[in-house]
């Protein structure tokens, strides 16, 4: 009997390694036709998923209550297992190398756990080479066995856009690949039990790897070029958002738009590409002159809010600010690399402390993560300057009134507005005599 017959008869078990924003959605996915076991270092994590409570916001409390996973931080448990997905983090050091350690400790954790016979297949962002030089030395160190022989390994890129309520796994092709054609069939086969939009196979598990970075690589380097049009546009006192109206009426106009990169994937994943690049001796042009450009998007933005606040008379270094939205992306609680940082230490750099406004956010992990307190909407008040920075939906219903709460008492000629995502009507706060500015 194959892995995929003994898998679908729940004889034998999937196992998911990193329970985050992506491998929970694989785990209560793969619940719905199979046994599964759903590891993660984390305790407070597990705890939070057995008390039937989904802190990502990605498939909601209830999915999470009537899931049959079996949630454990044992990780004798993965023993019980023949197929193990490891969707751990994968992020980038300060000096933006690429930070192995999570993925590093996962194959060790599986290969502590690896029986004979199990495949191991990889989601996480890495670079080409990754999976077959740096995890599968670690698993057979670990686990005594040999790859190819005692147990086999894939790669298959996560495609989980935090947020979106359309783009899932079920509806999203998967690409997946194999270390040979007999683990490629059955890797295949076992996503297509939950991937309805069905799978990809890819030529190998670098081309794979490689077709992972290059997809946000993409995304990162078009979003740069609309951020260098949005600072040249606005030297020219032209709105950039007007412009990209009028191009995109073109039926083969690419619709990005200017911005904070952060994030996971796009602000993260260029920088794994350009490693290894520089590993073969070549040093990118296009894709590190665009990790520059929206690197410095933050700096960019506080700059153009002193000139509004000099514009509008008011003292640089007694203005209050106010910054809505810290997430990394709108309507959906992830912090991760989000880029508001980079506007709350410019501020700082004025000595100005921001009060920060987030119904989305994880408190904890704000202070956790970045030893910030954010404040409850009430506290936004008697403020010279607003700065939205993320489109999160209670932002886009905000109205005149609602900023009345939230500025000083003063004539709107001395308050400043700097929607960042461009979700105002310009128009309409221009003519009340806002000081007003975007992208």
């Amino acid at each position: 009997m194959s892995c995929i017959e003994k898998i679908c008869r729940r004889e034998e078990k999937i196992s998911v390694i990193g329970l985050g924003y992506v491998g929970m959605p694989i785990a209560v996915a793969f619940s719905k036709v199979a046994d599964v076991i759903g590891f993660d270092i984390s305790e407070a994590k597990v705890n939070l998923y057995k008390n039937g409570i989904d802190p990502t916001n990605e498939v909601g409390n209830d999915a999470i209550k009537n899931s049959t996973v079996k949630f454990t931080s044992d990780e004798n448990e993965l023993k019980n297992s023949v197929f193990h997905i490891v969707a751990v983090p994968t992020p980038v050091n300060p000096d933006h190398t690429p930070d192995l350690r999570p993925i590093e400790s996962a194959s060790q954790i599986v290969g502590r756990n690896l029986v004979k016979g199990a495949i191991v297949v990889f989601e996480s962002t890495v670079y080409p080479g990754v999976t077959e030089e740096i995890c599968v030395p670690i698993l057979e160190e670990v686990s005594g066995l040999k790859c190819g022989i005692d147990f086999k390994v894939g790669y298959s890129p996560e495609r989980i856009n935090p947020g979106d309520k359309v783009h899932r796994l079920e509806s999203i092709i998967k690409v997946v690949s194999g270390m040979d054609q007999e683990s490629l069939d059955t890797i295949a086969s076992v996503y297509e039990l939950v991937v309805a939009a069905g799978v990809y196979r890819a030529h190998s598990i670098k081309v794979a790897e490689a077709a992972k970075v290059i997809e946000n690589s993409q995304r990162d380097i078009n979003i740069a070029f609309m951020n260098e049009l949005s600072i040249i546009f606005n030297k020219m006192g032209i709105d950039t958002i007007e412009v990209l109206k009028a191009a995109g009426t073109k039926w083969n106009f690419l619709h990005f738009y200017p911005g904070l990169v952060g994030g996971h994937c796009i602000g993260v994943d260029p920088y794994y590409l350009t490693y290894k690049a520089e590993q073969l001796g070549y040093h990118s042009q296009i894709v590190l002159a665009g990790r520059r450009i929206n690197d410095d998007m933050g700096k960019y933005v506080v700059e153009n809010l002193i000139k509004n606040l000099i514009k509008a008379n008011i003292s640089v270094k007694t203005a209050k600010v106010a910054i809505l939205g810290f997430t990394f992306k709108e309507n959906c609680p992830d912090t991760r690399n989000t880029r508001v940082i980079d506007i709350v230490n410019e501020l700082r750099e004025y000595g100005l402390e921001p009060g920060i406004y987030d119904p989305e956010a994880n408190n904890q992990e704000v202070v956790h993560e970045y030893g910030l307190k954010l404040s409850p909407l009430s506290d936004i008040e008697n403020m010279d300057a607003i700065i939205i920075a993320v489109a999160h939906s209670e932002f886009l219903n905000l109205t005149q009134a609602d900023f009345n709460l939230m500025f000083k008492k003063t004539s709107n000629e001395t308050r400043v507005i700097l929607d960042v995502k461009g979700i105002l009507n310009r128009a309409q706060y221009e003519e009340l005599g806002y000081h007003y500015w975007r992208l």
